[in-house]
């Protein structure tokens, strides 16, 4: 089963940055991380950003432009997620998801991380 490890969370002030990354845990399977969800409890899952496909550029959801740059290396078969300018309202849990091919364009994901905590103080 395919297993995504996303790391880089933590706890930041206002103004902060922190930077996350993810990738498919060695040996099971093979997919392709690209996106990054966030959610709070009691609160739905929302969209970060993601690409569409693996030639694609990034789309960022709308609070976070400007602020946030997501990006793959492609080589390593990684993803991650450069935040700036960390506000409150970006406390939450981020996950990593991932698809089994990123070869055409798609708006759904395959593959979910546990999630990594960013916690950003006032």
């Amino acid at each position: 089963q395919v297993q995504l490890v996303e790391s880089g969370g933590g706890l930041v002030q206002a103004g902060g940055s922190l930077r996350l990354d993810c990738l498919v845990s060695k040996g099971t399977g093979v997919a392709f991380p690209m996106g990054w969800f966030r959610q709070v409890p009691g609160k739905e899952r929302e969209f970060v950003a993601g690409l569409r496909w693996i030639e694609a550029t990034p789309r960022y959801a709308e609070s976070v432009k400007g602020r946030f740059a997501m990006f793959r290396n492609n080589t390593k078969n990684t993803l991650s997620l450069q935040m700036n300018s960390l506000e409150s309202d970006d406390t939450a849990v981020y996950y990593c998801a991932a698809r089994r091919s990123p070869f055409v364009p798609a708006d759904d994901y395959d593959y979910w991380g546990r999630g990594t905590q960013v916690t950003v103080s006032s």
